[in-house]
């Protein structure tokens, strides 16, 4: 399509050099949804996919963290503290709930925590403090 009309203004040589190719760019535009993924750590490498998906930007990350937590407390803590560290650099938000999941967001999602003070419109783009994690 977009190609082939390429290729015919170019066969054309000085014939077409006073025509224009009209290129469409929106025939292959996709649609970005979100999506909610849940996601089993299990151990420590398990979080490249779980960054993976944060990084994509439209990946929310229910982590089940309950796995990792019994078998190895020093490397659940390494995997948080990895997956924190990602969520920051993406001004994304993260959150503990209950003591067995951990929701990871990107920045365009905000994270309601109750009787915290959510930012007014003003402050809508500060980054929020995701060293919290609360219990529920």
């Amino acid at each position: 399509m977009v190609f082939d009309k390429l290729k015919k203004s170019f066969a054309l040589g000085s014939q077409g050099a006073g025509d224009y190719v009209e290129i469409d760019l929106g025939q292959d535009k996709k649609e970005s949804k979100v999506s909610v993924r849940p996601f089993v750590l299990k151990k420590f490498e398990d979080v490249n996919d779980i960054l993976a998906s944060l990084r994509e930007g439209y990946t929310i990350a229910v982590i089940d963290i309950q796995t990792l937590r019994k078998k190895d407390v020093i490397e659940l803590k390494r995997a948080i503290s990895k997956i924190k560290k990602t969520t920051e650099a993406l001004e994304g938000n993260i959150t503990g709930f209950g003591e067995n999941i951990v929701i990871a967001t990107p920045a365009f999602a905000q994270i309601h925590i109750p009787g915290s003070q959510q930012p007014s419109q003003g402050q809508q783009n500060a980054p929020q403090d995701s060293r919290k994690f609360e219990a529920y």
